[in-house]
């Protein structure tokens, strides 16, 4: 995800983590979000919904440039996560349009 990001445009505030080969390792904190001050959230969970306005709820996050800019995104875990070309394709195109499309009204999830 992080070098997709990077592919995109964009720069992943916690790019140091891509490294970690086990998924616990590149578990973010709530903390280290709110020092981090993203303007921009990508959100993508495997067969659950991303719900935008629990992540704005959590202590603190208001503040986040990202929440106050209605920057929270749903990137499709398929578009994602999946093996072959389509993180390379839609996937890409997704996370393109979430950094770089106007923050709709409200965000978007």
């Amino acid at each position: 995800m992080s070098e997709l990001i990077e592919i995109a445009g964009g720069e992943d505030v916690f790019a140091d983590r891509r490294a970690r080969p086990a998924a616990r390792d590149r578990i973010v904190a709530p903390e280290e979000v709110l020092a981090a001050r993203p303007e921009v959230i990508l959100a993508s969970w495997c067969g659950k919904k991303v719900r935008p306005e629990r992540i704005a709820a959590r202590p603190g996050w208001a503040a986040l440039p990202a929440v106050a800019g209605g920057r929270l995104h749903e990137i499709k875990s398929p578009l994602i996560l999946q093996p072959g070309p389509a993180a390379l394709t839609d996937g890409l195109d997704a996370l393109v349009a979430a950094l770089w499309d106007p923050a709709p009204a409200g965000g978007d999830g």
